[in-house]
């Protein structure tokens, strides 16, 4: 019994000198620690409930005259990943960033904005492609979780 409690205090993080604590003092403490690391679970679960159920990114794209067009992505809580991939899509699409900017609105709100020169291409047709494209991946994004 003893080899088993001094196993158990050994795992503990050693805050104050246990050895000369007496053994209901560390089981005690050992208790008090695993009730904290279940506060501490509950809390990262609630956590990650809230973040599961953060929105979804919104995605609003507008062409600006003959030769530009905007893309405005309202994203939730994974803002440095949607916008990598927006502009890994823009790449793909060979569309030239004019212009890429992001503003914090709130905890769980980023704005993306991002300018395009549509070149020789039509506006029409560069923005229904990029729109169909970037829709297509907020909807696999939503599958996945």
């Amino acid at each position: 019994m003893k080899a088993l409690c001094s196993k158990l205090n050994s795992l503990l993080p050693h805050h104050t000198s246990r050895e000369a604590a007496s053994l209901p003092d560390q089981l005690d403490e050992a208790a008090n620690y695993i009730k904290s690391l279940k506060a501490n679970l509950e809390r990262m679960k609630e956590k990650k409930d809230g973040l599961m159920g953060s929105k979804f990114p919104q995605i609003q794209i507008q062409e600006m005259g003959s030769s530009s067009v905007v893309i405005a992505v309202n994203t939730g809580f994974n803002s440095q990943f949607i916008f990598n991939e927006t502009i890994r899509l823009l790449h793909d699409e060979r569309a030239e960033i004019a212009n890429a900017s992001f503003s914090v609105v709130d905890d769980d709100t980023v704005l993306l904005t991002i300018h395009l020169s549509t070149g020789e291409a039509s506006p029409d047709y560069r923005a229904a492609r990029i729109s169909e494209r970037l829709n297509k991946f907020v909807q696999d994004a939503r599958c996945i979780q």
